[in-house]
C-alpha cells in the first residue's frame, strides 16, 4: 500500500505556531519526507513544530517555479514505497496559490492517497475578515508590479466586480505594498470598497475595509514589508 500525501498548512508569520491545530502538529511531527517551497523556510517552521526526530534525519524536496516537471515523480517515490510525505508551502495552505497543486494532481494519478490538514489560509481569513462578498470571489495571485499596468489591472478587476457582484482579491510582494495601496486609492471609484489584511494571525495583525475615498494617500506606508492580502468590491 502507498503512503499518504499530507497537505500541511504552515504559519502565516512568526509567533503564530498556536494557529496550527493539534492533529496537524501530531501528524507532521512523525513525518520524515517533506516537499517544500523553500528549504530554509520549511525547516524554520518544522523547528517550531518540534518533530519527533532531528531535522537532519528528514528528506526535503523543493517544489517551486524552478522545479522541472520530470522531477515530480521522484518527490512521490517515498509514498509509492509506503512512507508518508508532507507538503509545505512557505506560508498558509499548500496547493492553494501554490505550486504544490502539481504534486497533488500527480498523486491522484498514481493512486497516492491525499489528505488535507487543517490550518491557516490567508485567502480565506481575509475573505472572512473583509466583510465583502463571501459567496463569490476570485483570487488573481500577483498583479502587475508597474504602476500604469497595475492601474489597468485594478480597473479591470473593479469592472468585473461590479458586473458580477464578486469580491476580487490579490497578493503582492511585501515591499510593493505601499505602491499597491497608493495606486488603488488613486484608481478605484470613490464608493468601491477596498480592504487590506496584513500580518494575519500574528501579534501585529491589521485589517481595514473602507470605501476607496476614505483611504488616506499615506495609508500604504504602515503596510510596507508586511505580508498582506488585498481585496475590492465595487
Amino acid at each position: 500500500m502507498p503512503g499518504t500525501l499530507y497537505l500541511i498548512p504552515s504559519t502565516l508569520g512568526p509567533g503564530a505556531i498556536d494557529t496550527i491545530p493539534q492533529r496537524t502538529l501530531l501528524i507532521t511531527r512523525r513525518l520524515r519526507h517533506f516537499v517544500v517551497e523553500t528549504g530554509k523556510v520549511a525547516r524554520a517552521f518544522l523547528k517550531e513544530v518540534e518533530l519527533d526526530h532531528r531535522l537532519q534525519e528528514c528528506t526535503y524536496y523543493e517544489l517551486n517555479k524552478r522545479t522541472r516537471p520530470d522531477e515530480l515523480p521522484t518527490f512521490l517515490a517515498p509514498a509509492l514505497s509506503g512512507e508518508d510525505v508532507g507538503v509545505l508551502s512557505d506560508a498558509g495552505a499548500p496547493g492553494v496559490a501554490d505550486p504544490g497543486a502539481k504534486l497533488v494532481r500527480l498523486a491522484h494519478q498514481l493512486g497516492v492517497p491525499v489528505v488535507p490538514l487543517v490550518g491557516p489560509s490567508a485567502i480565506l481569513l481575509s475573505i472572512m475578515a473583509a466583510g465583502l462578498q463571501g459567496q463569490s470571489f476570485t483570487f488573481h495571485g500577483y498583479l502587475s508590479p508597474k504602476r500604469p499596468q497595475l492601474a489597468k489591472d485594478l480597473r479591470r478587476l473593479e469592472a468585473d466586480s461590479r458586473k458580477q457582484q464578486q469580491t476580487q482579491l490579490w497578493i503582492e510582494a511585501p515591499y510593493r505594498n505601499q505602491a499597491t495601496v497608493e495606486v488603488a486609492v488613486a484608481t478605484l471609484a470613490p464608493t468601491t470598497l477596498f480592504s487590506v489584511a496584513a500580518d494575519l494571525t500574528t501579534p501585529t495583525e491589521w485589517i481595514k475595509t473602507a470605501p476607496a475615498s476614505e483611504w488616506g494617500a499615506d495609508a500604504g506606508a504602515v503596510l510596507q514589508k508586511r505580508p498582506a492580502m488585498f481585496l475590492l468590491l465595487a
